[in-house]
Parts: C-alpha cells; sequence; structure tokens
C-alpha cells in the first residue's frame, strides 16, 4: 500500500469515527444547553451518576474515573455542596480524602434525571426487534473494548460476543465435529447431528424467544452457544462449545450466563440441557450456574458407549 493510500485511508476512519459521533451526540440531544431538560450539564450528570451509584467517592476518584481536569472537576463539587446537593465527610480509607456522598435533596435532583435518561434510550430502541437490539449491543461492546483496552497487568476481556452471521453455521458444525473427535473420539454421526441442530435452527429461527452467541478473539469464532423453544415454558441450551485455545478465559461460563438471562427475559419457566457425562468440565459450568441432574441414562452413540445426562435449572 503507498503512502499517499495510507493516509487516504487513515483520513476516512477518522471521518467515519467523526461522523459517528456527530451522529450519536444528535440521538441522545447532547449538545442541548441541558441534558435531557435538566438544568445539569453532561459533565454535571456523569458525576451526580457516579456519585448515586457508588458511596464515598473522592475527587480524585472522580476525575481519575470521568477524565476530568480537576480544577473543572472542584468547582462542580462546589457549586454542588452550596446547593446542598452533596455532602463531604473524611474518608475512611484515607484521612487526607473527603469523601463525597449525595444529600437526599441530591438523590431527589438525579432521581428525575437518570429515569429521562433510562426513558430515551428505552425510546431510542423501541423501534428495533430482538435480533437488532444484540447486534446493536455487541457493536457496542465491542466499540468499547477496542477503544478503551485493559491497562497493562489487568487481564480485560479478550473476546466478544455477536450474534450469528454467514458461515458460522459451517465452521460450529466443522470445529465441533473435529473437537470432539480430537478428545473423545466420537466419530462423524455427531458432526452430522450438528448440522442437523443447526440447519433446524436458522429454518426454524424465531427472534423472539430463540438466540445465539458467537464468542470472537481477534477475529476467530472461540466458542458459541444456542438457545431453542422447546414449548411455551422451556427453552433449551443447545451446542455449548469453546475452543481449546480459549479456555480459562471463562467464555463458558459467559455464554452459559447470557444464555440463562435471555430465557428469563423471556418468561421461560425452565432452561434444560442435554450432555453426557464425559463432559466433566462443561459440566461444571451447568453445576456452578444452578442446573440440577434430572435424568440420566447409558447410550450408545457416536461410535462410544456414553451416559446421557439431562439438566434443568428453574427460572
Amino acid at each position: 500500500m503507498s503512502i499517499t493510500a495510507v493516509k487516504n485511508h487513515s483520513g476516512n476512519t477518522v471521518e467515519a469515527v467523526r461522523a459517528f459521533n456527530r451522529f450519536y451526540t444528535r440521538q441522545l440531544g447532547l449538545l442541548d444547553e441541558g441534558l435531557l431538560k435538566s438544568p445539569f450539564s453532561l459533565s454535571e450528570a456523569r458525576v451526580l451518576y457516579e456519585l448515586a451509584g457508588h458511596r464515598g467517592r473522592t475527587a480524585t476518584d472522580l476525575a481519575r474515573d470521568l477524565g476530568l481536569d480537576a480544577g473543572y472537576l472542584s468547582r462542580m463539587l462546589k457549586k454542588f455542596e452550596a446547593s446542598g446537593l452533596i455532602v463531604r465527610e473524611i474518608s475512611e480509607a484515607d484521612g487526607r480524602q473527603a469523601a463525597i456522598n449525595l444529600t437526599e435533596a441530591g438523590q431527589d435532583a438525579f432521581a428525575p434525571l437518570n429515569r429521562s435518561s433510562q426513558e430515551q434510550v428505552e425510546a431510542l430502541l423501541s423501534g428495533l426487534s430482538g435480533e437488532r437490539r444484540s447486534r446493536l449491543v455487541g457493536a457496542m461492546r465491542t466499540v468499547e473494548r477496542l477503544l478503551n483496552p485493559a491497562e497493562p497487568g489487568e487481564p480485560g476481556e479478550p473476546y466478544v460476543l455477536r450474534p450469528l452471521q454467514v458461515g458460522d453455521i459451517g465452521w460450529i458444525t466443522r470445529r465441533q465435529g473435529m473437537l470432539y473427535a480430537q478428545e473423545y473420539g466420537w466419530d462423524e454421526t455427531y458432526e452430522a447431528l450438528v448440522a442437523e441442530i443447526l440447519v433446524q435452527f436458522v429454518k426454524s429461527y424465531d427472534p423472539e424467544h430463540e438466540r445465539c452467541w458467537i464468542a470472537e478473539r481477534e477475529g476467530e469464532v472461540v466458542g458459541s452457544v444456542f438457545v431453542v423453544r422447546k414449548s411455551e415454558t422451556v427453552a433449551k441450551l443447545r451446542l455449548l462449545y469453546v475452543e481449546p485455545s480459549a479456555r480459562g478465559l471463562g467464555i463458558g461460563k459467559r455464554l452459559v450466563e447470557e444464555c440463562i438471562a435471555f430465557a428469563r427475559s423471556k418468561g421461560y419457566e425452565t432452561l434444560t440441557l442435554w450432555t453426557n457425562d464425559i463432559l466433566v468440565s462443561a459440566r461444571r459450568i451447568y453445576q456452578a450456574a444452578g442446573f440440577v441432574l434430572v435424568d440420566e441414562e447409558k447410550h450408545n452413540s457416536f461410535g462410544k458407549d456414553l451416559v446421557g445426562q439431562t439438566w434443568d435449572l428453574v427460572l
């Protein structure tokens, strides 16, 4: 790539980010004189939000976490104090610092601001289907992680979850077939079963009651899980897997947590799953999440003698 091409590419990227910033500030009305028709600026509202959610914050904490100039923050806090919105007390952790908390008047001032913000976002999302909401949240999480990487020495979360995309079905079928053959000696009939399950998922997909999460790390698929509708009251967790290279990052646990949260949000009463007793790591995740073994039986499948198990979680 020539120097000119590199410069053009960089310029296009910068302009795309600036265009998104202009779009999003218009959507949320961040350029209005008072945020959400309140007497507070965006910076003031952010400080109130931090104080409402965390007791005992110090000015140093606020300046660091919000990226605010210390002098500007000091003037803001003096204004809040004069208005009776905050109170300062000597910090128990550090006697040189003052712990800042909202007063009752401060809580009363913050409540309508918080409520208006909630209503604004709900209105913004009201026209989006469940699938599009998931895509939006996934994209926003990706932006946040790319622009705010972990500090040196911090583990961070080196993967993202996203919805199903073209190409995933074939990839998951192939990788699960290969992994279970390598790790447990299962034959090609397991790969065929995975293919059947995924084809059926795509053909009968109900976005309001079913969902899929793909774990992606540095552009590569490293895990996935599916929730399908078994009945009006029962959802089924299917095909949980994590690539060996990504194990130990908490991906399996996170995928199961997403399934549970989704099933609860959709009003299911039970989340069920079927597995085999030799899949020890997966069973540990299910047990830790509260699943209970309700049935097991011996069977011969995938070229092996196995013990199948049914686990249920009452939601």
